[in-house]
């Protein structure tokens, strides 16, 4: 899998990928991320690449020539998709996430300030998505949060793929809750089911625990589901 981004600040989007479980990944070739500043694509003196709105307004706009030349720098795979983070796309999910795999190559637009030339949109013509009904500075946070998501569910970066398969949303429901040692703390201690090691038992009562977690916390979810299994 390559991630394509479009950035004025590549320096964020590649300091996620120095630590952690998408270092292993990068360093092992099961993902690449690669940046492109759209500034180095401007044909103004002073790599502008903002501008006031027509009409007025507060704020400035990220003019067009830059980000579409910038995009069309881009080497675009046969299986490649464009994505524009912003607020106005549409709610990201786990189910998006997973459908999101089945490509080479994901190319995506950060946006700054007041946002987008409607034309990057109208030319590049990309899947909007958003990461939640609020505002950020930039585009780079939800582009790193999707690279993430995306980039676990691919076989090799969890190292084994069921580690995803039990995570929250994955099915639906919220996650069950864990343990690891010691046994007892504070007073707590691990539920015996998980000590007995009948896998029987402990299927069911993490089930169990999964509906109940999502009933208590997410009850939208829970009607949800409870919808589609009965």
């Amino acid at each position: 899998m390559r991630f394509d981004v479009l950035t004025l600040f590549p320096e964020l989007i590649q300091s996620h990928m120095d630590f952690s479980i998408m270092k292993r990944a990068s360093e092992e070739g099961i993902i690449e991320v690669v940046t492109h500043n759209p500034r180095d694509y401007t044909l103004d003196k002073h790599k502008k690449v903002d501008d006031t709105p027509y009409g007025g307004g507060a704020g400035m706009v990220l003019m067009a020539q830059p980000y579409v030349d910038c995009y069309e720098s881009v080497n675009i795979f046969e299986n490649s998709i464009t994505l524009m983070m912003t607020p106005q796309g549409e709610p990201f999910t786990d189910n998006i996430a997973n459908e999101l795999t089945q490509y080479n190559q994901i190319v995506i637009l950060c946006g700054h300030y007041e946002g987008f030339d409607e034309r990057i949109r109208e030319i590049i013509k990309p899947r909007e998505i958003s990461i939640g009904d609020f505002v950020l500075t930039g585009g780079e946070l939800p582009a790193l949060c999707l690279i993430d998501s995306v980039s676990r569910k691919i076989d090799g970066t969890l190292g084994k793929i069921e580690s995803a398969e039990d995570d929250s949303f994955s099915d639906g429901l919220l996650e069950y809750p864990q343990y690891t040692k010691p046994r007892e703390y504070r007073g707590y201690e691990v539920p015996e089911v998980l000590l007995n090691g009948n896998h029987k038992l402990i299927n069911e009562y993490r089930t169990e625990q999964k509906i109940h977690r999502t009933k208590q916390k997410r009850p939208d979810l829970y009607q949800k589901w409870k919808s589609k299994n009965n």
